[in-house]
């Protein structure tokens, strides 16, 4: 039994598109902002209070890059874990800390002007965060394995919502990467149920 806990204008997207590349049944359970998802019945799952959270015959994932993480390990038989672990985890742990900290950082004016201060900073610059990913998808066409992972879920999502958004730069190797991956099936299906949801809203 797997439970999906979401808001449509969230980080849940991510974790949609990766319940659907899985492609087993799940309940949609979706939470408003400062209400349901503050409630303590949401509160038992997450408290944080945030989206989304997936739960699993009664085990709970939050954090977008863990779900997927997990659900690639849960439904082995899926074909969505790297046998490449190192490059799997370093990816997913690269777009989780240093990329998305870097992209935020960048767009709330929150730069270390002085070269000292950077060593400071987990990530560095931005700019060191985009030469080191995209230095990979220079080389590779998927994150790990070289064919599409659960990686590819999540450091994917980012490096588009970052093309569509301006808070990446249009790095040639990261345009090449989100066209390979961008039409797959699972993020049709995933993007019409969100965007269907949206329309609900009042």
């Amino acid at each position: 039994m797997l439970t999906f806990y979401t808001n449509p204008m969230s980080r849940g997207r991510i974790a949609r598109v990766m319940l659907e590349e899985i492609g087993e049944p799940y309940e949609t359970v979706v939470l408003d902002y400062g209400t349901t998802m503050k409630a303590p019945d949401y509160l038992a799952v997450n408290p944080m209070g945030k989206v989304p959270a997936v739960v699993h015959d009664g085990a709970v994932v939050t954090e977008c890059a863990a779900i997927c993480t997990y659900l690639a390990m849960a439904f082995p038989e899926k074909g969505l874990m790297a046998e490449d672990k190192a490059a799997f985890f370093r990816w997913m742990f690269f777009a989780a800390g240093p990329l998305e900290q870097a992209v935020v950082n960048t767009s709330f004016g929150w730069k270390a002007t002085r070269p000292e201060d950077r060593g400071r900073i987990g990530y560095g610059t931005l700019e060191d965060v985009v030469r080191t990913l995209a230095g990979h998808l220079t080389v590779q066409d998927y994150i790990a394995d070289n064919r599409f992972t659960a990686a590819d879920v999540y450091v994917g999502s980012q490096i588009g919502w970052g093309l569509q958004f301006g808070t990446l730069p249009a790095d040639p190797a990261f345009i090449s990467y989100w066209n390979r991956i961008k039409d797959r099936p699972a993020r049709a299906a995933a993007d019409a149920k969100d965007n269907a949801l949206m329309e609900k809203k009042p």
